[in-house]
């Protein structure tokens, strides 16, 4: 059971397209795994269109010179309701790495073609970039049974979410659909056990490694999930 969610405050901005493309496909893809957060979503984007077209239909059928008749405005959109939706772009539902195969939501699953080469970390870990253009850093992490990120806080935001596996950290276990926001109030040291995990991360800011031999590592943190 999904226990780690965005709030509402983060939906309402998914809803309203205010958000990143980073959070957005983060968000969108929890969406996908998250029965409550997807009922939540769909009586924002309900009060939203609510609002929006009952305003859109005041504007355009407005009594003004060179306004719409109400018959216009009718037929206008009927036609819009009754459009065709583009078939969707040809998607792909899986990802492999070190012989193992995980299927993948489907927001991920319509941008897989964005997913880069999967390239070996430090230890147990495996990154594949994800290429969205933006200021973030979205990356696909891979952590084999056994593997340790270093204790880390963020100079930014981080969000995480648990694609397949379960890792665990110093305040709890997160498993399929969780969905963890962190920032640089909280330090910790992601790790799994017996199984291993597939994560979807994004990063507005480079980490910040706080314990150990790992604090040599910050000069470059900027590239180590880059």
């Amino acid at each position: 059971m999904i226990k780690s969610h965005p709030s509402e405050a983060i939906l309402y901005q998914y809803a309203s397209g205010d958000l990143s493309a980073s959070m957005t496909l983060v968000v969108g893809t929890h969406i996908d795994m998250c029965p409550i957060c997807k009922r939540t979503v769909c009586e924002i984007e309900e009060d939203l269109c609510s609002k929006h077209l009952d305003s859109l239909v005041e504007t355009i059928c407005a009594p003004s010179k060179g306004a719409m008749s109400k018959t216009q405005c009718d037929q206008m959109l009927e036609a819009i309701f009754n459009s065709q939706a583009k078939p969707a772009a040809q998607r792909e539902d899986l990802v492999s790495l070190e012989g193992r195969r995980f299927n993948l939501p489907t927001t991920l699953a319509h941008n897989a073609h964005r997913i880069g080469e999967w390239t070996h970390l430090v230890g147990k870990l495996w990154r594949a970039p994800v290429d969205l253009s933006d200021d973030g850093q979205t990356n696909l992490i891979y952590m084999e049974p056994g593997a340790q990120v270093p204790e880390h806080t963020h100079k930014g935001q981080e969000a995480t979410l648990v694609i397949d596996g379960v890792f665990n950290d110093e305040h709890d276990a997160y498993y399929d659909g969780d969905f963890i926001l962190l920032d640089a109030d909280r330090k910790h040291t992601p790790r799994t056990a017996t199984e291993d995990c597939l994560t979807l991360a994004t990063l507005d800011a480079p980490l910040f490694f706080t314990s150990g031999i790992s604090r040599l590592l910050n000069p470059f943190s900027s590239l180590f999930f880059r």
